[in-house]
């Protein structure tokens, strides 16, 4: 009996943390780059393996676009508007935070977001 309580607890434990672990929601992201710092307001939405959402920096939103999602693994493209430049952003979420890491024009750069509460 003890040993199947333990077994059902480390389950439902396993549980919540990979709810934890959705991207849905608000975040705020945050970007160094050679380029300078950016800042964003982002909200993202899981369906399946798809991954929907925009990218608000500083009023100018950008939809994400080829967006996926498989166990805390994020992916998506970002297209700036006006310019001929794509951003191909790879993530891990883990809770409230995600780390990642953005290709653009041959360079890669870290950024990291945290979930707005």
């Amino acid at each position: 009996m003890r040993h199947l309580l333990l077994v059902s607890l480390v389950l439902v434990s396993s549980a919540l943390v990979s709810a934890q672990s959705t991207p849905d929601g608000a975040w705020t992201f945050t970007m160094t780059s050679p380029m300078g710092s950016v800042n964003a307001v982002v909200v993202m939405k899981s369906e399946g393996g798809a991954l929907t959402g925009t990218f608000d920096v500083g009023g100018r939103v950008w939809p994400i676009e080829q967006g996926t999602i498989k166990g805390d693994e994020i992916a998506f493209s970002l297209n700036r508007p006006g310019a001929s430049m794509t951003y191909d952003m790879k993530g891990t979420v883990t809770g409230d935070a995600v780390a990642g890491q953005a290709m653009a024009m041959g360079a890669t750069v870290n950024w990291s977001m945290a979930r707005t509460k």
